[in-house]
């Protein structure tokens, strides 16, 4: 097992979450499994693959990227219009942090 339950709780209390001992088990065996198949990759030969910089590196004409243009930027009032609480020129959200 390259996972414990004991580090699923702790990176779990780092995230502030509540889980339940189901829950903590079996993300216990997932991230256990992903490990596993990160192990697998990492047996693979790649010494003849040519790094990319993206993925649409070499698309020519077919690449689906937007055409890159200046535009006039969104500014704060347009972007705090719809906010549930706005405040000073900035969001306000509730606090979720009480520790």
């Amino acid at each position: 097992m390259k996972i414990t339950e004991q580090e699923v709780r702790y990176v779990a209390g780092l995230a502030n979450l509540s889980l339940t001992d189901q829950e903590i088990a079996r993300l216990s065996r997932d991230l256990d499994e992903i490990l596993t198949h990160i192990d697998t990759l990492n047996e693979l030969d790649t010494s003849n693959v040519q790094p990319m910089a993206q993925v649409l590196y070499d698309a020519g004409e077919t690449a689906t990227l937007r055409e890159d243009r200046e535009r006039a930027t969104l500014g704060n009032a347009a972007a705090l219009a719809n906010a549930p609480a706005a405040g000073a020129g900035y969001y306000k959200v509730p606090r979720v942090i009480e520790r």
